[in-house]
């Protein structure tokens, strides 16, 4: 495997500027609920996405919010974290984005809303004490962190027992393709190893061509340290599916997202 030319401290600093420019640009996953969409979850009309088009299943979710303590963990933007907020939940936002946090920010101030925000690495939750929170909501995200299974490890010791992770992702098969062949020409060409990484594996110039300059590293992890480490952090999965983008090349032939969730066990259901 090609080994990383960038360290994770410099990837963590190119993604927070191009997420800041992102929100200058109002790319989708930074802009803000509407009111209306604030005041459906106030009445307990809402859903939100762990992928891009398929609502997150509502089972997936304890039946009431009020007063559940909730990270929003790598997931600013104003969008999922007030919803949640509105609709009950103690809402905490963490973020590697200063500009995505303020949009929560923005958010909470216009509605009226109580959310905390905190900055940081999604592998290093030192932030919190250890069974701080009952849900972690986790959408397409960590494909913008070099590693994942120190994610699932501080996912699952800053959860209460009984408490669940949700999780959604981009399926690892769609970084083995040539995506600007399959995106421009309709063409379906497998091109990378594996797990694969924007840091090592393609040059900027060909991340310009494919995403537009300064755009965030991504990273496609293994389906064994997705699935795998999170059941080596302790966890259970309890749900699964799979999402396809609307008009999307290579989501005629495959699904392009995974989600799962996962409970951290009450000692009483161990052994």
């Amino acid at each position: 495997m090609t080994e990383p030319s960038h360290s994770h401290n410099d990837v963590l600093a190119h993604n927070r500027e191009a997420w800041n420019r992102w929100v200058e640009e109002g790319d989708r996953w930074t802009t803000p609920v509407a009111a209306a969409e604030i005041a459906a979850a106030r009445d307990g009309e809402w859903a939100i996405y762990l992928t891009e088009e398929k609502p997150t299943p509502r089972d997936w979710f304890p039946a009431d919010l009020r007063g559940v303590d909730v990270l929003c963990l790598a997931s600013g933007g104003g969008q999922q974290g007030p919803i949640l907020a509105a609709a009950g939940a103690n809402v905490t936002v963490f973020d590697n984005s200063p500009a995505q946090l303020r949009q929560d920010e923005l958010v909470a101030q216009r509605e009226g809303l109580a959310i905390r925000t905190v900055q940081g690495d999604m592998r290093d939750l030192s932030a919190f004490a250890d069974a701080s929170f009952d849900l972690i909501f986790h959408p397409v995200s960590n494909i913008f962190a070099p590693e994942v299974r120190p994610v699932w490890r501080e996912c699952y010791r800053v959860l209460r027992p009984g408490g669940a992770l949700l999780m959604g992702t981009v399926n690892p098969i769609e970084y083995a393709f040539d995506r600007y062949l399959a995106d421009t020409e309709g063409v379906l060409q497998l091109k990378y190893r594996l797990p694969y990484s924007d840091a090592a594996d393609i040059t900027e110039e060909e991340r310009t061509k494919l995403y537009g300059p300064n755009a965030p590293y991504e990273f496609s992890h293994t389906l064994e340290d997705h699935i795998g480490g999170q059941l080596d952090a302790g966890f259970v999965l309890t749900g699964f599916f799979e999402a396809r983008k609307d008009n999307d090349r290579l989501g005629q032939y495959f699904p392009n997202y995974i989600a799962t969730r996962a409970v951290k066990p009450s000692p009483s259901s161990s052994g």
